[in-house]
């Protein structure tokens, strides 16, 4: 495998070689688009009671998984980053591999297994008569009250990595370490 980097800039290209801010932007909105039925319906069977929350937290780990490992692994990037035309590639060139795909979600990975795991306690502590009889947004605020600590640690330690994933896509020349808005044969490199 060749260690060499792949170029900021091709000459006689005039247009950059890695996707910018918004253009990343924008697949992550197209991500939220194909996502949102997926959301919904989770959101109605919790709304059916307490115990479609428990029969749901391994198919959406999985679920999970699939959309934001597997899908980069094997094509490349999420439906929201191909439909951008953003294709996710390694510093070299080559097509990121499991190991690759999998350190990308890493941090976004443990903190929902964290999170998972704390939501099955709350849901347990949860009194079932009383979380039927009030509505979903009086639900999320009763879930609160069983452990606000938890909902304070979850909410920052989600806003400090999204927002230090802005901070390197703002200030590293390649807006991100394994983004790539070119058609990788381009660069001599055969696609997945």
């Amino acid at each position: 495998m060749d260690k060499k980097k792949t170029p900021l800039e091709i000459e006689g290209i005039s247009d950059s070689l890695y996707a910018g801010f918004w253009i990343r932007v924008g697949s992550v909105l197209l991500d939220s688009l194909f996502l949102l039925p997926f959301i919904i319906l989770i959101l109605y069977g919790n709304g059916l009671g307490k115990n479609f929350y428990f029969y749901t937290i391994i198919p959406n780990l999985a679920f999970g998984i699939w959309y934001h490992i597997y899908l980069p692994k094997k094509y490349g990037g999420t439906p929201g980053k191909l439909v951008a035309g953003i294709k996710i590639i390694r510093l070299d060139g080559d097509s990121i591999g499991w190991t690759e795909a999998f350190l990308r979600h890493s941090v976004m990975l443990a903190l929902t297994i964290l999170s998972s795991i704390w939501m099955t306690t709350i849901m347990l502590r949860a009194d079932d008569e009383t979380y039927m009889s009030i509505s979903w947004v009086q639900r999320s605020q009763y879930l609160m009250t069983l452990s606000p600590d938890f909902f304070d640690f979850h909410r920052w330690a989600s806003n400090i990595w999204i927002y230090s994933e802005f901070i390197v896509l703002m200030t590293n020349k390649r807006k991100s370490v394994n983004s790539c808005h070119v058609d990788p044969g381009f660069l001599g490199v055969d696609p997945p």
